[in-house]
């Protein structure tokens, strides 16, 4: 047990800075994921075979949503597997910084199931509208569409963005307070997605939940587009 909690403490030492990070990564998703970035060092596991562990875990839950009429043990089973997933995801890159093992491969295979995890995640909900939901309009078919643009876009933005500041000596702008900027950024947090499927088995409000949150991505997407622009000009 001691040599389990000095683990932990060398991986917190190892990670990444908290600025940019929402409130659930903070404080769910990176401490969950430290936990089984731990166990994976322990008995000596990989950081990619968390990643390919993280993506099986995730991709059966989204065709779920597309195969299965939606249900409430259903929609708990899904959330939990996301979830799950999600942490794994975490786990990955930070047992690679606690092991000092990180490699250009490692990380072309992270950010490739990542971007398959976001364009599968939003055309699964597309399926489940057609197939499963009493859309008020077909317009809400539009929804998912959208949401898939705006997700992906903000994804390799961002990603693209980081590898220029490397090339570049301008530093980003100081950003709002930590505490206030972390939960700002709830509504645009894949965790916070993956949560938002345990109410898919209640087709209203899942339908309301996933359009705010469509909202907010459209919003994030077009201020982190200016921002990032600016911070690289």
């Amino acid at each position: 047990m001691t040599e389990f909690s000095t683990t932990l403490r060398q991986l917190a030492a190892a990670q990444k800075p908290a600025k940019g990070v929402s409130a659930y990564t903070l404080f769910v998703n990176r401490p969950a994921g430290r936990v089984l970035a731990a166990v994976a060092y322990r008995i000596g596991a990989t950081p990619n075979q968390l990643t390919v562990l993280g993506a099986l875990f995730t991709l059966p839950a989204l065709a779920t949503v597309a195969l299965v009429p939606p249900g409430r043990l259903m929609a708990v089973c899904v959330c939990a597997a996301l979830a799950v997933g999600f942490a794994l995801d975490s786990a990955d890159g930070q047992l690679a910084r606690g092991q000092r093992s990180g490699s250009p491969s490692g990380e072309w295979l992270d950010h490739v199931l990542d971007c398959v995890k976001l364009a599968t995640l939003h055309l699964v909900v597309l399926v489940a509208f057609y197939r499963f939901f009493a859309l008020p309009s077909p317009v809400f078919l539009l929804a998912p569409m959208v949401f898939e643009v705006a997700a992906v876009v903000i994804f390799f933005a961002g990603i693209l963005t980081e590898k220029l500041r490397r090339r570049t000596t301008a530093a980003a702008p100081a950003g709002s307070a930590p505490a206030l900027r972390s939960v700002v950024l709830l509504p645009v947090d894949y965790g916070v997605i993956c949560l938002s499927f345990l109410f898919l088995g209640s087709q209203q409000l899942f339908l309301v939940l996933y359009c705010a949150l469509l909202l907010a991505h459209v919003l994030f997407m077009a201020a982190f587009l200016v921002k990032w622009f600016r911070e690289l000009r």
